[in-house]
């Protein structure tokens, strides 16, 4: 009977021991190979930028100092729309879904009345193939287009009103 509680406890501290190395192990979780690659302050600026435009290195390495030109203006931009944004994020934890949809719109406005994105893009254009512009102006369409779809999600105030 000894025999079998020694080799239970020793099953015991064998897989206790295993655990703990498997806990303190250096090695980083796998990830997709491009993960954070396009992510904001990597070669493609914005998160999904050039993904589907085959971009090259010296590409990226131009979007790179074009974006890095523009960031007074763009952290500038997003302070003023931070006040809007933190508002809407009050009024979505509270489930108030008309003035959460009011303070994004103001964001968004303040967001889109910057000057310098024409010429941003512009210069980020410039440096692209034909191919690799005909991808960046239908995807700069299609997010023109997308509007608010990006906040999609409906509150509580977004339901029809019950027929009666």
């Amino acid at each position: 009977m000894s025999t079998v509680r020694t080799l239970a406890l020793g099953a015991l501290m064998l897989v206790g021991v295993a655990g703990v190395s498997a806990a303190q192990s250096t090695a980083t979780p796998r990830t997709r190979p491009d993960a954070g690659s396009y992510r904001r302050g990597g070669p493609g600026g914005r998160a999904g930028f050039g993904r589907d435009l085959n971009l090259t290195d010296a590409q990226k390495a131009q979007i790179k100092a074009i974006r890095q030109k523009y960031q007074p203006q763009n952290e500038a931009l997003r302070a003023q729309a931070k006040p809007f944004m933190d508002a809407a994020h009050a009024a979505r934890q509270k489930g108030d879904s008309a003035a959460f949809r009011t303070n994004m719109e103001k964001a968004h406005q303040v967001m889109q009345n910057a000057s310098y994105r024409t010429q941003e893009q512009a210069e980020i254009r410039a440096i692209l193939t034909p191919e690799q512009q005909a991808k960046f102006d239908a995807s700069a369409k299609k997010r023109a287009e997308g509007g608010h779809k990006a906040w999609g999600r409906k509150g509580k105030g977004d339901k029809p009103a019950a027929k009666q």
